[in-house]
């Protein structure tokens, strides 16, 4: 269910985003990188360690001049709610179909001319050592690159790297971006526990 980009966002709509991106200028965070040079892509949002992350990369990928999208339960987008999930950005996928969301949100791919998905590759704030794996299912699926994103809370710095086409080899998928996040953030134990991970990693899991 992709947002019709002919589609005027309701007012509401558009009243949020401004207060979001009034936040995140009041932050005042540094980016840097670029937009890929791709219409389609999976952002990959790390370390997820703060509700403040999301102002973030929405502000950031607005600089940059991205419309972020972003994967929500399909129990999110019933009425009066469905059309402020779109305008924001939102991408119903029905979790209810074990293992047949990733099939969804290609086909989302698929129909839409323009999507930047953004995912937390943790899953939550909280940390256990690794990351799901369903953005790299959903890479491959979609035939789409992943752009490897970054931010530092406490310096207000942050940024996206080049997109990486994944090979279907995860492990060396999983040590190039934990490569990337490391020169970034050499200090983030995260990050470091990640290239330890990527670098023991025997085989791709169906985690999501």
């Amino acid at each position: 269910m992709p947002t019709d980009p002919n589609r005027r966002p309701a007012l509401s709509s558009r009243m949020v985003q401004r207060i979001l991106l009034g936040l995140y200028r009041w932050k005042g965070w540094k980016i840097e990188g670029r937009r890929p040079d791709c219409e389609k892509f999976i952002i990959l949002g790390a370390p997820h360690t703060s509700n403040w992350d999301f102002v973030f990369f929405l502000g950031a990928a607005n600089q940059l001049g991205i419309k972020p999208s972003f994967m929500g339960k399909t129990s999110l987008f019933k009425w009066p709610m469905t059309n402020f999930m779109l305008d924001m950005g939102g991408v119903p996928v029905d979790r209810t179909k074990r293992g047949k969301y990733v099939d969804q949100v290609a086909a989302a791919f698929e129909a839409s001319d323009e999507l930047a998905l953004v995912i937390a590759p943790e899953g939550s704030r909280t940390f256990k050592g690794g990351w799901r794996t369903g953005f790299y299912h959903i890479a491959m699926a979609a035939g789409v690159p992943i752009v490897p994103a970054w931010v530092n809370n406490k310096t207000m710095r942050g940024g996206m790297g080049e997109a990486m086409m994944p090979t279907g080899d995860y492990r060396a998928d999983l040590a190039h971006l934990a490569a990337f996040y490391r020169e970034k953030r050499p200090d983030c134990d995260r990050f470091v526990a990640l290239e330890k991970s990527a670098q023991t990693l025997e085989e791709m899991k169906g985690d999501s």
